[in-house]
């Protein structure tokens, strides 16, 4: 009897430290193995679909082909040509004039149309949600397509009207009016989606401080000026940051509008669309490669400026 309480006495140590062990892999497993079991489809197509290509553009940059000597590796030569690249320099430029009268046209639109749908101003609200938000379903090549019917000489509606009246036919595709008739087009596009983001963002302020408010005697345009735009600044800036992204980022509405006005629009009409046809017109893929990584840096550091000074002027 004796030689067995000492048997069990002496293997509870033992048997305690499997215990304990057991119970931090299963605290482990519940704190992260777990949460990353459930993201790994996620993490998985990441990685194949976003990560891969990207590393494998990255490796692409870096090199050039050449007639006599094959694949050559040429370090950060492409980049250096990107920076004087007169074309993509004025592509990047048109597309930062596009943004600064398009963007805030298209977000001021969308707030207020945000209010109005808020407030109360506008009866069968759902339907005036969808209405607005109905552009954004519609894919951008086929919006395109219908701007571009729209807009063209001689065939569109715009002009015809204009023959039925016996005027002059508008010229949207002309060299001075063409990149305002892709602001229409963009804007007609995304305004409704931006609003959605707003409208959201307008409906989580909790009613009691519009109620204190209303007993303060504040009308509706001091509850929508002091109340309602400060506390839905954080989605203003997340759609002024997507709305900066998709900008230098254009590609479909010009891509359809170069069949239409090719005098016009060029194949460097905009960044994005100079990178694709270096690519897939030139064959020039090392290059078109560097383009796309120099235009996702200013991207990036536009977005980060932007960020940068509304936080610094709202913290004044």
């Amino acid at each position: 009897m004796a030689l067995e309480t000492s048997d069990t006495t002496a293997g509870s140590p033992g048997m305690g430290g499997v215990g304990r062990r057991h119970g931090r892999g299963h605290r482990f497993m519940r704190r992260i193995g777990f949460p990353y079991l459930f993201l790994s489809p996620y993490l998985i197509l990441f990685a194949v679909f976003f990560v891969v290509p990207l590393l494998y553009a990255l490796r692409l940059s870096l090199y050039v082909d050449r007639l006599v000597g094959g694949t050559v590796f040429v370090g950060s030569d492409n980049y250096k040509q990107v920076f004087q690249d007169s074309n993509f320099l004025e592509g990047l430029k048109r597309m930062f004039i596009f943004g600064l009268f398009q963007v805030p046209i298209m977000l001021g639109l969308a707030l207020t149309f945000g209010l109005l749908l808020d407030g109360g101003a506008a009866r069968f609200k759902t339907l005036f949600r969808l209405g607005f938000f109905l552009p954004y379903a519609i894919p951008s090549v086929v919006a395109a397509l219908l701007w571009g019917y729209l807009y063209g000489g001689g065939f569109g509606l715009f002009d015809q009207i204009a023959a039925k009246l016996n005027l002059p036919g508008p010229d949207f595709l002309g060299s001075s009016d063409m990149l305002a008739s892709l602001a229409n087009i963009v804007t007609w596009q995304w305004t409704g989606y931006n609003m959605i983001i707003i409208y959201a963002a307008l409906q989580a302020i909790p009613v009691d401080i519009y109620d204190a408010a209303t007993m303060d005697g504040a009308g509706g345009w001091q509850i929508a000026r002091y109340i309602k735009i400060p506390l839905v600044l954080p989605a203003i800036m997340l759609t002024a940051i997507f709305s900066i992204i998709g900008t230098l980022q254009l590609f479909n509405e010009p891509k359809i509008m170069y069949s239409l006005a090719p005098s016009v629009i060029g194949d460097h009409y905009t960044p994005n669309l100079y990178a694709y046809n270096v690519a897939f017109t030139n064959q020039e893929y090392n290059y078109s490669a560097a383009i796309s990584f120099v235009l996702g840096s200013v991207a990036f550091l536009a977005s980060y400026v932007f960020m940068l000074v509304i936080n610094r002027r709202s913290a004044d």
